[in-house]
């Protein structure tokens, strides 16, 4: 990523911001206008604004030749209504998690003056997408589509939350609910569609694209972005602490990880035992004993395994795609993520 892409791209954080927060359809005073710019500051930014940047760059590929500064701005705004999103997403997130940090700092609703108001902030955030939306996109023929595609990707994400939710209920801690096939769908809803088809989904809208005509570039999206989760679930217990940036808690925390899931297909009867009195208990001595049972079933193994033939799978999709710039932007998204450490 060019760093003078990521300074442009922060340029226009700042000119967003600044429409926001002198918005003409409310009366702002000074308490007002501090509070959602410093809310905006504290949660929109931070991340490393891949998602955002991605807009930029698939639609760069897709065009083929250099983009004019309108065009940079359209492809940047779209990307950071992307980031408006996730920090919509996280603000929220944290709060039903009863978090404590993220990216480095407390969470947004743990600040002293913040607390709950966090609630209402959550959803300031999601009404700014559609004042950024209105205010540079209402004139083009695909504003619709943009709607639509925000919506779409807004309810597949709360619904993935969901069943997330409803699954890891602590109260009642019961490993046989968890299979393959529910982490897939909690996966493919919660994150593959706002962190991996969104962005691709923007930048063809932008290029005059039909979203209908690319159902295979969704599919082959959802499976990099189930991939990706594959990884993050791998990389928590696995993952260096020093290079992920956190420490791994999905054992604790009693995670319907795809580790677990696979122990859970790979274990006899004594295994299982052993996880179900372990898993999803804080005390150290109970995280090692399923740290030693994925060790003694090779389950770095088996995750090398499924990472080399989902690679082998995806470039083999990708390859069959009939127009070579769209599999320019899928083989540029697979190779930031493919074998990736943190």
């Amino acid at each position: 990523m060019s760093s003078d892409l990521k300074s442009k791209f922060l340029q226009v954080y700042e000119v967003l911001k600044s429409e926001l927060i002198h918005d003409p359809s409310f009366e702002f005073d000074d308490d007002s206008r501090q509070w959602v710019e410093r809310m905006l500051d504290y949660n929109v930014p931070g991340g490393k604004l891949n998602r955002g940047l991605s807009v930029v760059d698939s639609y760069k590929l897709l065009k083929g030749e250099e983009l004019t500064e309108d065009e940079v701005f359209l492809a940047c705004a779209l990307g950071w209504c992307i980031e408006w999103l996730q920090a919509y997403f996280l603000v929220l997130d944290d709060i039903m998690d009863e978090s404590h940090t993220r990216r480095g700092q407390p969470c947004w609703f743990r600040l002293p003056k913040v607390g709950m108001i966090a609630v209402n902030d959550g959803v300031v955030l999601r009404n700014h997408i559609s004042r950024i939306l209105k205010k540079h996109f209402r004139s083009k023929t695909y504003y619709v589509d943009l709607l639509d595609l925000f919506n779409e990707v807004e309810f597949q994400t709360a619904s993935g939350q969901m069943i997330d939710l409803i699954t890891t209920l602590v109260g009642e801690k019961d490993l046989s609910k968890y299979s393959l096939s529910i982490h897939r769908r909690i996966v493919q809803y919660k994150t593959a569609y706002y962190s991996f088809y969104i962005p691709v989904a923007c930048a063809l809208l932008m290029f005059g694209e039909n979203l209908d005509d690319h159902v295979q570039v969704k599919d082959v999206l959802v499976e990099m972005g189930t991939y990706f989760q594959v990884q993050d679930d791998y990389l928590d217990c696995f993952g260096a602490p020093e290079v992920i940036g956190k420490i791994g808690t999905d054992i604790q925390d009693f995670k319907c990880s795809w580790l677990v899931v696979k122990a859970l297909e790979l274990s006899d009867e004594e295994q299982k035992k052993l996880l179900n009195e372990n898993y999803g208990r804080k005390d150290p001595g109970s995280v090692a004993r399923v740290k030693e049972l994925y060790n003694s079933l090779n389950l770095q193994g088996v995750f090398e395994d499924y990472e080399n033939k989902t690679y082998e799978k995806l470039v083999k999709s990708i390859e069959t795609h009939p127009s070579k710039p769209v599999q320019a932007v899928l083989k540029s998204f697979l190779a930031k993520i493919y074998k990736r450490q943190k």
